[in-house]
């Protein structure tokens, strides 16, 4: 078998595919792949690959390589300065590389920030999760789950394409982008004001140079608001009950936008006032710290043109049938399908041209509509139409994404309609669930860590800093620090999400209502959490999938949710409507039980139970006045801090 021997490593140079890994967005798996999809595809097809291929991705400084065998091979992206022993290689071109010669993909000096590579075979490291695709955050995927380094071998596999070699023509870079948007699922007059809307597509943003495969960062105006805070969400206007991003859903993060990659988290608490389109999705991976974006609007009927046009492109490429014409380009969905004769009203918007989001309810946390939400979905799952490739349930929502070759946006919208008349009460409804018993470190240091950092090189001067507990203790009106540690180990949490942050990470509520302590997500959001943090965020309490950024406020540490053994097809240890109660130990105790359970040796503590609204209502009826008296208690604390905010 033919290797590919890593002489430098380039910076983030990591093994990827073009379709990723769809499937799994539900459970906090993102589909990471090409961050540039079109600049691949073309590397790919060019010579001779089948569309599954896996090559190398790399960021301003490209790898220098060498084969221990001819093969052919094709660069492009933002590789502009590749060479094959001193002799230049035209992007585009495709060309033999020489068995021992030495390939230099050069530095990637702009425009664009991300080139690609591919070679005649493809690179054969292993499939995980059903794809070769490196996810460095996650640490599995590609070439042992990290970026490569020098002395890395990579086997290439067989020639045994069908398919006549052609040289490609690169999409067009720029340091000054024009980026197709479709508007929504969030915005005037419920979220954003319609002169808010109008500034938001009329701002030329600047891309942060904090971007990278998670979500790019955009740098401009202010937001402007059509209200005050998002209620039991958080105190900032811009959170919501959590809801699933689709990738390219720009989702204000506090005041910030944040465009989510490839390798962006599926599901959280903020507003999303529009959708990257498919056919300029590929412009994400390529753009730069300091370009210039400009957002714009376009009807879910121009966006399925430009995508069909693209598929076209692709199709002849590779000499395959012309692909059938998409769906999505029928009949419009109207801007919001409103339907106020179920229980509970939903509604069902474009979330851009290949996504549903349906919200139902009030903006508020209702036990039965999550429930109800899980009917809906657990209905589409029995009668899922071809074309429908992923499902996931927020708190009061429910995303679903298609394949806008195979299923329309109208007819699913109508199929949806039809499911939710057939809904059994939620009320009366009895769920299989588990009891799981967490131990928690309280103040952990990691989680001071994770504050230091954020204080030192984000924003000094948050209301949460320099401690996230005493931010909680103020806002919810309580005497003594320690009284959220109690408050946290006294609670049973319902998990009415996966994958908030990442793999398989819970978002729970606590099912007694005096048990809710509320306060906000950070705004900008952290750089870096700890892996499994324990953090709450508007009435919400989530557990961190894996080390990476985050908004929650911090107030310890616990084991590990997630846990990838070789040949694992389900590592996630936590399920939907799991209720999980929190021992409190030692910052030594937990990391023997971290350890133990990261090597297999032990697992979560695990039990039977049920769910069902009547729960919720014994405790109701049990002490109504005690739940008014919290609920109003934190109420008059919150608003007193966002007075201060104001001041």
């Amino acid at each position: 078998m033919a290797v590919i021997t890593v002489v430098a490593p380039g910076i983030q140079t990591t093994v990827q595919d073009l379709a990723g890994r769809p499937g799994l967005w539900d459970v906090g798996v993102p589909p990471s792949g090409a961050a540039d999809e079109l600049s691949f595809a073309l590397v790919n097809a060019a010579v001779g690959n089948p569309s599954s291929a896996a090559g190398l991705e790399c960021v301003l400084t490209g790898p220098v390589l060498t084969c221990d065998e001819d093969r052919l091979i094709c660069v492009g992206g933002a590789v502009h300065n590749a060479t094959i022993d001193g002799w230049r290689v035209r992007p585009g071109l495709v060309v033999q590389l020489p068995a021992g010669s030495v390939l230099d993909l050069g530095p990637l000096d702009g425009p664009g920030t991300r080139g690609y590579l591919a070679i005649e075979g493809g690179l054969d490291v292993p499939l995980v999760l059903g794809s070769r695709a490196t996810f460095v955050l996650g640490g599995f995927g590609g070439h042992e789950g990290r970026p490569l380094a020098a002395g890395d071998q990579l086997p290439v596999g067989r020639r045994e394409n069908l398919l006549s070699p052609q040289s490609v023509e690169p999409p067009a870079m720029s340091a000054s982008w024009q980026v197709g948007v479709i508007p929504g699922p969030h915005g005037a007059p419920d979220h954003l004001t319609a002169d808010g809307v109008d500034a938001f597509f009329a701002s030329n943003w600047i891309v942060d140079h904090r971007s990278d495969r998670t979500g790019i960062r955009l740098t401009g105006p202010m937001p402007v608001w059509a209200r005050t805070d998002g209620g039991e969400a958080g105190l900032h206007p811009s959170n919501v009950h959590d809801s699933a991003y689709p990738v390219g859903g720009i989702m204000l993060s506090g005041d910030t936008p944040v465009i989510v990659g490839k390798d962006g988290p599926s599901l959280g608490g903020f507003v999303v006032p529009a959708v990257v389109i498919e056919a300029d999705r590929w412009m994400l991976g390529q753009l730069r710290a300091g370009d210039t974006v400009r957002l714009i609007p376009v009807t879910v009927e121009t966006a399925a043109e430009a995508i069909e046009e693209r598929r076209a492109w692709l199709s002849d490429l590779r000499q395959e049938p012309a692909p059938p014409v998409a769906v999505a380009a029928g009949p419009a969905l109207p801007d919001v399908l409103h339907r106020s004769d179920g229980t509970p009203p939903y509604t069902i918007r474009c979330a851009g041209e290949r996504h549903l989001l349906v919200e139902a309810g009030p903006t508020e946390l209702d036990l039965t509509v999550r429930v109800w939400i899980h009917l809906l979905a657990q209905a589409l799952r029995a009668h899922r139409p071809d074309g429908v490739t992923e499902l996931v349930e927020g708190v009061r929502s429910l995303l679903i994404a298609v394949d806008s070759a195979r299923l329309g946006l109208v007819e699913l919208a109508e199929q949806l309609a039809f499911l939710a008349t057939g809904l059994a009460d939620p009320e009366t409804v009895v769920l299989p669930a588990r009891e799981v018993t967490l131990p928690i470190a309280f103040d952990h240091p990691e989680a001071h860590e994770a504050m230091r950092r954020y204080a030192t090189s984000v924003r000094p001067d948050a209301p949460w800093c320099p401690d996230n507990v005493e931010f909680i203790r103020r806002v919810n009106d309580l005497q003594h620090r320690d009284e959220v540690f109690e408050i946290v180990r006294a609670a049973t949490y319902l998990v009415v999400g996966l994958g908030d942050v990442y793999l398989g990470a819970p978002v729970a509520v606590p099912i007694d209502p005096r048990h809710r302590l509320v306060t906000t997500k950070y705004n900008p959001a952290r750089t870096w959490t700890p892996q499994n943090a324990v953090g709450i965020g508007g009435i919400y309490l989530c557990v961190y999938g894996m080390e990476g950024p985050g908004g929650y406020q911090l107030v310890g540490r616990t084991v590990p949710v997630w846990r990838l053994a070789p040949g694992d097809e389900q590592p996630w240890l936590l399920r939907q409507f799991d209720l999980i109660r929190f021992t409190p130990v030692s910052a030594e105790e937990l990391a023997h039980e971290r350890a133990e359970i990261k090597a297999g040796r032990a697992d979560l503590r695990v039990g039977p139970a049920t769910f069902s609204i009547a729960d919720v209502r014994r405790i109701e009826q049990e002490a109504p006045v005690d739940i008014a008296t919290v609920r109003a208690k934190r109420r008059a604390a919150f608003e007193a801090e966002r007075a201060r905010w104001g001041a």
